[in-house]
């Protein structure tokens, strides 16, 4: 009787296991929509819990605070672009700043609405100063080549270079002020980071 029951144990398992997973994805993409749309301040969870078809009390069972719900929905929200951008070929910038136009276009909007709020809110800074860093590091990894023999203070002021290059704000006046497309920007950003490698 055992051997009968076990199969449909099991069953009733993994569709629990799959109905967390469809809800918690379900209130993920809605407080991304919520927070990357409005100032943190006006996010508020009944708003988002009732959208997701979920109660406030689910919320905090999964999440704990609202920090915790905006900090997950910005991770959950990044993770494929940051797997993309990884992906980037070591070496070949124009594939590389191809790639990091990609995520700027898609959440670049977003992104700006939420650096305007770092100073803030504590959520929001640990966020974007994570991004910094991890935008950092990927560049570094990505543009090695161009850092090739260098050392100390010469190599700082390369990485450092290739990091503005390749910023999100210079995206912006690229974009969205210069109003330019983006091959005309992408071009501009790759001849900015190759150029890097002739500086003193």
């Amino acid at each position: 009787m055992a051997a009968d029951t076990t199969p449909k144990r099991m069953y009733r398992m993994v569709a629990r296991a799959e109905s967390a997973t469809a809800t918690r994805e379900r209130i993920l993409a809605t407080a991304w929509r919520h927070f990357s749309s409005s100032s943190y301040e006006d996010v508020r969870l009944a708003d988002v819990a009732g959208e997701a078809g979920v109660t406030v009390q689910t919320l905090h069972a999964h999440f704990g605070t609202k920090d915790g719900l905006f900090v997950a929905a910005w991770a959950w929200r990044m993770a494929p672009a940051g797997a993309r951008r990884d992906r980037a070929p070591v070496g070949n910038v124009r594939a590389a700043v191809r790639v990091l136009y990609d995520s700027y276009d898609d959440d670049g909007d977003a992104a700006l609405r939420l650096l305007a709020q770092e100073d803030r809110i504590p959520a929001v800074r640990e966020m974007t100063d994570a991004g910094r860093a991890w935008h950092r590091a990927w560049v570094e990894r990505t543009f090695l080549p161009l850092l090739g023999g260098l050392e100390g203070v010469r190599r700082e002021r390369r990485l450092v270079a290739l990091v503005v290059a390749t910023d999100l704000l210079v995206w912006k006046l690229l974009r969205r002020e210069m109003r330019l497309g983006r091959e005309a920007a992408e071009q501009i950003v790759t001849e900015m980071v190759t150029a890097s490698k002739g500086a003193p």
